[in-house]
Formats: C-alpha cells, structure tokens, sequence
C-alpha cells in the first residue's frame, strides 16, 4: 500500500532506466525517486502536519518531572512526553544524560552488536548542455579497488531539463571507505576523481564537485532479537528504531517506522 500511494503521487516511478551490473533478484520490483529520496520524506513529513525543526544536534536525554528533557548544541534545552530516535545505533550510544543509566546492559549489549559499513559519496555537476556519452544510466563496477557504483542522476530519474545540467553520483566500495575514512577529504576526492577517470575517460570537466563521507552507509548487522524497535523507557516513552533494526532499504524503513507507530500509540 506504501508503493501504490507513493506511485499515484508521482513520488516513487518504476525503474526504467538501463543499470549495467545490477542484481535483480526474482519477484523483486526496483523505483526510482524523480524528485531524489528526500522527496518521499518530505511527502510523509507533510502529510503528517508535523512541526518539523532541522540542523537540531541532540546532546543529552535527562529525565524531568515525567517527561524527557532533550538537550541539543546550540539553544534552550525542550521537554517532551514521548522522544522517538532514529539516528545510526552508535550514535544513540554516543547520547549523554539519564539515557545513559535508563538503557540495561542487555539492551546495551543488543545495540552494541549492530554495525554499518562506510562509504563516500562523490557529487559532479555540470553545467546545462553538458554530454554525459555512456550507454548507461547507472552502473555497478566490478573489478575496481575505490568505486562500486557511478549514476547518471538526471538519467537515472528519468527527468530532463534544458535549464539543469546533468550530474554524476559516485559511491566507493566498503573497503575503501573504512580504509579512508579519517583521511584528508580533499585527498579522497582526488583519488576517487582518478579512479573514475579511468573507468570514464570520457566525461567534461564538472562545474563543481561536492565530496561526503558516509560514515554510517549502510547496515551491515541489525540490532538482533528486536525487530524494527526497541523500547528503551516506558513512562515517560523513549523508543529507538530505523534501519538498524531492520535492513537498509526502503522495505526496511517502513517495517521499522510500522512497528514503532504500534508501539507508540498506546503513550499518545
């Protein structure tokens, strides 16, 4: 039901583009976002008339008065009934306050066991006009040390502009990405640019080039003996889940976020 609505929105279209390498396992259906993945957040945000806040750096869980005081980095400190987290499994390790003592060392030992492979994200775009001339529209590389996957974004979406130039995407292997993941980023950014260059000779120059570590890509292991969450205080509720609890694709996205919408319910 979560593809048919997001399909009759225009938000998710079936993948039509060619992808030279990928694995299609049997039974499986593969979509694309025209309007890139933070579309489908942005539809559901909307939908749910929530009052959303970004760029909050959440510090400190404490308890106050039967509710959870959440502190974060830059301003006033707010209190809520109910803090639901999603961020990477070690990052809800990192958190500092009474979350600390709440979370039992079977829990602990739970959340501890989950781990992420890491990666770079590598971003070239060009100016409107520019030719991209491969056959493809994505590809997974094979047999190379620092790149797994190039795409043709603009090509992959299936979305064409005359005023938009076209754009490149490049994730590296996992190897690479632990291996280089405390390295100098202007020095990663050059050495995956001469490792595309040899798998696409062909490509102009980019009008920029934007480099992101990705240090929590993709999971690897999910917390185990939690499906989708875990709750962590009862009264006042602090329940954790996302994709470590599950697997990282969208399937696993929605099994979380259903299973902490049941969980959470009964508190509201």
């Amino acid at each position: 039901s979560f593809y048919e609505e997001l399909l009759s929105h225009g938000i998710l279209k079936p993948l039509t583009a060619p992808v030279e390498g990928m694995v299609v396992r049997e039974g499986s259906c593969n979509y694309v976002a025209p309007q890139g993945i933070s579309s489908v957040v942005k539809y559901y945000l909307e939908q749910s008339g929530a009052d959303v806040s970004y760029e909050q750096h959440v510090t400190h869980l404490s308890l106050r008065d039967g509710r959870w005081e959440v502190s974060r980095r830059a301003g006033p400190p707010e209190e809520f009934d109910v803090v639901i987290l999603t961020m990477p499994v070690p990052q809800i390790l990192q958190l500092q306050g009474d979350i600390v003592n709440v979370i039992n060392e079977s829990q602990k030992q739970q959340l501890e066991s989950a781990s992420y492979s890491s990666r770079y994200a590598l971003g070239l775009f060009y100016e409107a006009g520019a030719g991209i001339a491969v056959p493809w529209a994505a590809r997974y590389v094979a047999d190379n040390p620092c790149v797994r996957f190039i795409s043709v974004d603009n090509e992959k979406r299936n979305v064409e502009s005359p005023e938009v130039g076209p754009s490149i995407v490049v994730h590296t292997t996992v190897a690479f990405g632990s291996e280089h993941l405390d390295s100098d980023p202007a020095e990663v950014q050059q050495i995956i640019l001469s490792h595309l260059q040899s798998i696409v000779p062909s490509l102009p120059e980019p009008s920029s080039i934007k480099c992101q570590k990705w240090r929590y890509s993709q999971v690897t292991r999910a917390v185990p003996n939690c499906p989708g969450q875990m709750i962590l205080h009862t009264q006042p509720l602090l329940i954790c889940g996302g994709d470590g609890f599950t697997r990282s694709n969208f399937d696993g996205c929605m099994e979380s976020a259903v299973s902490l919408a049941e969980a959470v319910k009964p508190h509201l």
